[in-house]
């Protein structure tokens, strides 16, 4: 059977789906992002004077996973069991990535995505003033466990 998009009704209408008959099962799910930006940015991270710009990323990222349901119009709200976002530097920017857990009647795919998204647009806020033309880039759903649809991990790509 051709998957479908499930956010529609026969009509063509956005609907969100009914999750009321599925049982709730734990699900997790990870995702990535990341901040590219010169090595002067990099270099000055440490002395930002909005004060620590990837703990206040962190913060937000973790914060943003809690309120997904009121920033996308047909997710559910989910009880998070556990959100962890981390960032970590790198030679051309900063690498983020999120994991979320739940246990719930629906997957908390959008959650992690939405804590990388918002982690990433954080680091930006926080060094725009050095350079405007930083860049977000690569925010991609890593692996997600649990629900009907299975488990699901990202290819890697060959080098």
């Amino acid at each position: 059977m051709p998957k479908k998009l499930s956010h529609y009704d026969h009509a063509g209408r956005a609907k969100m789906v009914d999750v009321s008959p599925k049982s709730p099962t734990k699900r997790t799910a990870a995702a990535s992002a990341f901040v590219a930006m010169k090595p002067a940015v990099l270099k000055a991270l440490p002395k930002n004077p909005k004060g620590d710009a990837l703990e206040v990323a962190r913060l937000a990222g973790i914060m943003a996973a809690k309120r997904t349901s009121e920033l996308i119009p047909m997710c559910h709200p989910l009880p998070l069991g556990h959100v962890d976002v981390t960032l970590r530097l790198c030679k051309n920017g900063v690498a983020i990535t999120s994991q979320v857990t739940t246990t719930a009647a629906t997957g908390v795919e959008m959650e992690a995505l939405t804590a990388v998204s918002v982690a990433a647009l954080t680091v930006y806020d926080m060094c725009k003033a050095l350079d405007k033309g930083i860049e977000i880039r690569e925010i991609v759903l890593e692996h997600k466990t649990g629900g009907k649809s299975g488990d699901y991990v990202r290819a890697r790509k060959k080098k």
